[in-house]
């Protein structure tokens, strides 16, 4: 492992008692380790905690405070799961907590830039180093469930690099697994947005009462799944604007390099430096049709005309100047922080008018929005509840979750799993996938 990832996470959980101890434990807890059981009864999100710090300590890596408590799992878990897509590989993890009074155990959630793949492998192979200290037998070894593009492009390397088994799970299989058992399973997970009121949570449902759905996933591109039960999905659509779009252009415009600074940037800015708005042509509300004056006319609408005003400016003998913190035509200055702010409304905005769209076809009325794009992010969120309550003139509802990167990963983690997955029946007991792809270009 190389210097920037360090053991203390993940073992200072166990440091409370000896290895003899914790062999024992082990022993009378382990039946079948590689399908064990996992006990989802009495589960909650833990919200940041003094113990919860990243166990990589460097760029291009999220660890996730939001750890899932599971109380009542005894048992050990032998394989994690990732899901590997075009920007983020996200990670589920399981560890015990011999130490806690009630000898439980919790799902950890960590994200690696894809091109930092190597740096995900070796973690893995440091979950795996500590598997093998607490279990002990070959035959328990632990394995990988990979999902997403990233398990076909990187699996040689897994392989080859890791020497475990390495099994494959179909990534809208894996969405739709993950999603449904948030939705079922987990407390105060599931939420609806507004300005008015953040965050409102929605109660866990049984299986039966979540259906039919549309999930927009949106991670570098955008899928839009309309799910009408467990294992009964279709791609309705998507779009390729997604979050590889807002990534790719916020590199070209402000030169930031993580998608952190690009959020930080987007809380401080204001669109209006940019786009022009329904007030820019109107000069007040335009009420006859439902538009605000503060409405988007015209995304980076703006800046033609400003920059053609200041280089006219300057040919009549104004001074046109470059900063290189800014983009400046004349005396006219486009910050960094206004474009953001405006691009990040452009792709939410339109994400949600088509998702709209959608779900209007396909009569569903709950929409969830997931995938590493949204991050938690409260105009990204506002921007696309928004765009559903508008156009839907309120007969829709918009949901997100607190661990919307993880569904796909968390979908192969389940999936590992034998009958009767936690409380509720084991989704092979649903019938055989009715998955149908719509004739549509893929995200």
């Amino acid at each position: 492992m190389t210097s920037s990832v360090n053991n203390s996470a993940i073992s200072d959980s166990h440091a409370a008692e000896s290895s003899d101890a914790r062999a024992g434990r082990f022993t009378q807890a382990i039946t079948n380790p590689g399908t064990v059981k996992i006990n989802v009864k009495g589960a909650f999100i833990v919200d940041d905690e003094p113990r919860s710090k990243s166990p990589v300590n460097t760029d291009g890596v999220h660890y996730e405070s939001k750890d899932i408590r599971l109380p009542h799992h005894k048992g050990v878990v032998s394989h994690v799961a990732v899901d590997i897509g075009g920007s983020l590989a996200k990670l589920v993890y399981f560890t015990r907590e011999l130490d806690a009074p009630d000898n439980g155990g919790r799902l950890n959630f960590i994200n690696f830039e894809t091109h930092r793949i190597d740096l995900c492998i070796q973690f893995i192979q440091q979950l795996k180093q500590e598997h093998n200290r607490e279990n002990g037998s070959s035959q328990d070894e632990l394995c990988v469930v990979a999902t997403g593009g990233g398990a076909y492009k990187y699996y040689d390397k897994l392989k080859e690099a890791l020497q475990v088994n390495i099994l494959r799970e179909d990534e809208m299989q894996c969405l739709i697994t993950g999603l449904d058992f948030f939705i079922t399973e987990i407390p105060n997970e599931v939420f609806n947005y507004s300005e008015a009121q953040p965050m409102e949570f929605a109660e866990p449902r049984p299986g039966p009462e979540v259906y039919p759905y549309l999930l927009v996933n949106i991670g570098s591109g955008v899928s839009m799944i309309k799910v009408s039960g467990p294992k009964e999905f279709q791609r309705v659509g998507g779009t390729h604007l997604g979050g590889g779009t807002f990534w790719g252009i916020m590199s070209l415009l402000t030169g930031a390099r993580t998608f952190d600074d690009m959020l930080a940037m987007a809380d401080r800015g204001d669109n209006s430096g940019v786009d022009m708005l329904v007030g820019d042509i109107y000069g007040m509300d335009y009420n006859k049709i439902g538009l605000k004056s503060t409405a988007i006319a015209s995304t980076f609408g703006k800046v033609f005309r400003l920059k053609n005003a200041a280089e006219r400016s300057a040919e009549d003998g104004g001074n046109l100047g470059n900063d290189e913190d800014d983009q400046t035509n004349g005396d006219v200055r486009f910050s960094h922080e206004d474009m953001s702010r405006s691009l990040l409304y452009a792709i939410s905005n339109n994400i949600g008018q088509i998702a709209y769209l959608q779900s209007e076809k396909h009569q569903v009325k709950h929409i969830y929005f997931g995938g590493s794009f949204i991050r938690g992010h409260r105009q990204t969120m506002n921007t696309l509840s928004y765009a559903i309550r508008f156009w839907s003139k309120g007969e829709k509802q918009a949901y997100f979750l607190r661990h919307e990167g993880y569904l796909g990963a968390v979908g192969a983690f389940i999936r590992r799993q034998p009958a009767n997955w936690g409380r509720r029946n084991s989704i092979d007991d649903a019938p055989a996938p009715a998955v149908r792809m719509a004739a549509q270009h893929q995200s």
